[in-house]
């Protein structure tokens, strides 16, 4: 089949973490709420649902500037886990009609229903079933992009579906030179604030500028800007223009793993001594050995990155080191890590760490070694996996996780930074 034949839906929740809030406390029905930490002013609002927006809450803005405009505004504190157990759900709900379902965001999800029309109806009609099965099972109103390519879809849904009270929008061969075309170049999809002045100064304000234009004449505009290195960018933004993306809704987009890592933002004011420090690098070390193990993979290359500053110099190190054998085992990785933070830390307090476990393995077998029993090890440390697979991964931690520079504990109750 061709792919402009294709029927591709993206989908996207309104509000996301708002409306399951709303859902789940059904007094602020008709009230303005938001997501965010409603203990800490200066916090970010994550959600604002179509109340509060109406009253100038914006996302990203601080909690004190929302209850400045709207005083009446109910902040909700985040619970992650329960944002990511109804995407879930919804996904389920989408792959009852397709089972081409590549889900793009925790509230935005790609489906390409051409299989389904024959069964359901017209792709329109699908929407709206989708819209009344969510909403019924989860009180989040779906706005649904429909087009024949990705692209599309995805403009659709940004640009039109959400400004229409259905929810639904078709853009295709059909009206994207009447719709799309003629909007300023920053809705284009992946068109940031750098681009949208870089188009600018070309003389291309709208979309249907670049869409109209020749490709071989937009490439030489695009050099003259930017430089001989920008074809390829160029022909990006001309086809996103065009509406063309030959690229398939997959239901699985994840590709072989080339490394399993984790990072902390630290406050640097709080670690400025290495016994600190190392209290998080361990932490960071035991998470990563944890993922490997859990995805089956043991790992020789262990990596090691900081950044540091004194509020005036900054610096850091990004450095590896190479293991005689692949390992998953926290005691081996952990040495190694300190050994590279160890020889190109500066002393200066640390603002970020960063460890990273590549050159992946198969961990079904492993090297034995002379003098450590690396069985009893790996055993000890899969028992510990369990616990923590079962009881949360607060259940067992080391003993220096509880000094006060160690932030697992914390951690354990959060997801993505925030409280699940």
């Amino acid at each position: 089949m061709h792919h402009r034949d294709r029927t591709i839906f993206l989908i996207d929740g309104q509000s996301f973490y708002a409306s399951v809030e709303k859902a789940a406390h059904p007094e602020y029905r008709d009230k303005p709420v938001a997501v965010g930490d409603p203990e800490r002013k200066s916090g970010i609002i994550l959600a604002a649902c179509p109340i509060a927006k109406s009253k100038g809450v914006t996302t990203a803005e601080r909690v004190f500037e929302a209850r400045a405009k709207c005083p009446d505004l109910v902040v909700i504190r985040p619970r992650m886990q329960r944002y990511i157990t109804i995407s879930l759900l919804i996904t389920e709900i989408f792959e009852s009609f397709t089972d081409q379902v590549e889900p793009y965001s925790i509230d935005e999800q790609f489906l390409d229903v051409t299989g389904a029309i024959a069964e359901y109806g017209s792709a329109e009609e699908i929407a709206r079933k989708i819209q009344r099965h969510v909403k019924l099972a989860t009180g989040v109103w779906s706005r649904v992009g429909i087009g024949p390519s990705k692209v599309l879809a995805k403009m659709a849904t940004d640009n039109f579906s959400k400004k229409r009270p259905e929810g639904i929008f078709r853009l295709g061969n059909e009206n994207i030179e009447t719709e799309l075309w003629p909007l300023p170049i920053n809705q284009m999809f992946m068109v940031g604030n750098r681009m949208t002045q870089h188009f600018m100064c070309m003389g291309l304000p709208t979309i249907g500028d670049i869409a109209r234009m020749p490709l071989a004449d937009f490439k030489r505009r695009m050099r003259l800007r930017m430089g001989k290195q920008s074809d390829i960018q160029a022909e990006y933004y001309w086809q996103t223009a065009r509406g063309i993306d030959p690229s398939p809704v997959e239901s699985s987009i994840r590709g072989a793993l080339k490394s399993v890592s984790h990072g902390k933002t630290l406050r640097a004011s709080l670690y400025r001594k290495s016994e600190d420090i190392e209290v998080v690098l361990l932490e960071l070390v035991v998470e990563v050995c944890r993922r490997a193990r859990r995805l089956g993979y043991q790992g020789r290359v262990v990596s090691v990155g900081a950044g540091e500053t004194d509020g005036e110099r900054r610096s850091g190190f990004n450095r590896q080191v190479t293991l005689p054998q692949s390992t998953s085992l926290t005691h081996e990785v952990a040495a190694a890590a300190h050994r590279i933070f160890a020889e190109f830390w500066q002393g200066m307090p640390v603002s970020h760490l960063y460890v990273s476990l590549t050159q992946l393995t198969d961990d079904s077998t492993y090297q034995l070694t002379l003098f450590d029993d690396r069985t009893a090890a790996y055993s000890l440390e899969r028992a510990t996996d369990s616990i923590k697979d079962r009881y949360g991964s607060g259940a067992i931690m080391r003993g220096s996780s509880l000094l006060a520079a160690g932030v697992a504990k914390e951690r354990s109750e959060q997801i993505g930074g925030h409280y699940k």
